[in-house]
């Protein structure tokens, strides 16, 4: 079974490593709590996880809390939340600007969930913007050890990692992403190769449709979501050290000078528009639980009104059978 956990040289800017940094805890807490991408997508994962009557929720590779913050929001009063993540610093980092006595802090990597959290005990799993930087087919064992029969495990996957694109007939953005001009600039002054075009998804859906079957989790639904985003905005998430680019052989100074000038190319409020792929399995059940699914989320999220704006829906139960799922 191909194992997806990145290598440290293959994305060197998204490593664990660089997550266990106090600058990098501090920039991030401040990027989420001053801008919406990830409180946004957060609120989002947590309407998919049907959180009401939830009694034991896990916040996977939570980080400082934005995603926890979502799922405290929605969660009873009598709940329990895991957040769960490997990297210190950002969790010192989430102590001090997030405080609820529903909400725990556990220091672990996602593939030792099984360790932390009860034996068929959790009613749900959230998992914001990060599922691919881990070991999928073990994060998918310690999944299924711990929910509860009918518990749900919702995450989602860069458009780019999952090779998801925008729905034909979409808006094609004004302006190109502050990175490919990075990239550009970087070639030009520094010799750094552009990368090549066309590559393989790093984590596409069948690859996750195969891990969630292997693991005995059912796929309920999946959604492209459109994440919009302001020049102003991904000037501050590259700012980010462990967003910088170019993402190697540079010195942050040097790629803060490079996002400068970069970013001088742009105007703050030009908006580029990158596609998620969102995922909601579960232990148990059966996949014609979808359109009820989809009600619910619409009644609930209010999905509509939110800064992720869902582009389509893409139901794959009649178009993805893989073995063990049946429609």
């Amino acid at each position: 079974m191909t194992n997806t956990k990145l290598e440290d040289t293959a994305l060197a800017h998204d490593a664990l490593t660089g997550w266990d940094d106090e600058t990098t805890a501090e920039a991030y807490a401040t990027f989420a709590g001053t801008f919406p991408m990830y409180s946004a997508s957060s609120r989002d994962l947590a309407a998919r996880a049907r959180l009401i009557d939830s009694h034991v929720i896990v916040d996977l590779c939570g980080g400082t809390g934005a995603t926890a913050e979502a799922i405290l929001a929605l969660a009873p009063p009598d709940a329990q939340v895991i957040s769960l993540d490997n990297a210190p610093a950002m969790q010192r980092t989430g102590r001090r600007t997030l405080s609820d006595p529903r909400l725990t802090w556990v220091t672990a990597s996602a593939e030792e969930l099984a360790e932390h959290a009860p034996a068929g005990g959790v009613d749900a799993i959230v998992c914001n913007s990060a599922i691919w930087n881990t070991d999928v087919p073990a994060v998918f064992a310690a999944v299924r050890h711990v929910l509860r029969p009918g518990g749900r495990f919702v995450f989602n996957v860069d458009g780019g990692f999952a090779g998801a694109t925008r729905p034909s007939g979409q808006t094609t953005p004004a302006a190109p992403p502050l990175e490919s001009l990075i990239d550009q600039i970087a070639a030009r002054d520094y010799g750094t190769p552009l990368a090549l075009a066309g590559g393989a998804p790093l984590l596409p859906l069948t690859a996750i449709v195969s891990h969630l079957a292997a693991a005995g989790l059912t796929l309920v639904e999946t959604d492209i979501t459109a994440q919009h985003t302001t020049m102003a905005e991904q000037r501050a998430w590259l700012s980010i050290p462990v967003f910088a680019r170019p993402d190697s052989g540079f010195s942050y100074d040097q790629q803060m000078a490079i996002l400068q000038e970069a970013y001088a190319l742009t105007r703050p409020e030009d908006v580029t528009v990158t596609s998620w792929l969102v995922v909601v399995a579960q232990l148990g059940g059966s996949q014609a639980c979808s359109a009820e699914a989809d009600r619910d989320y619409r009644s609930s999220a209010g999905a509509q009104h939110d800064p992720v704006q869902r582009l389509a829906r893409t139901i794959l139960l009649g178009r993805v059978s893989p073995p063990g799922l049946a429609c």
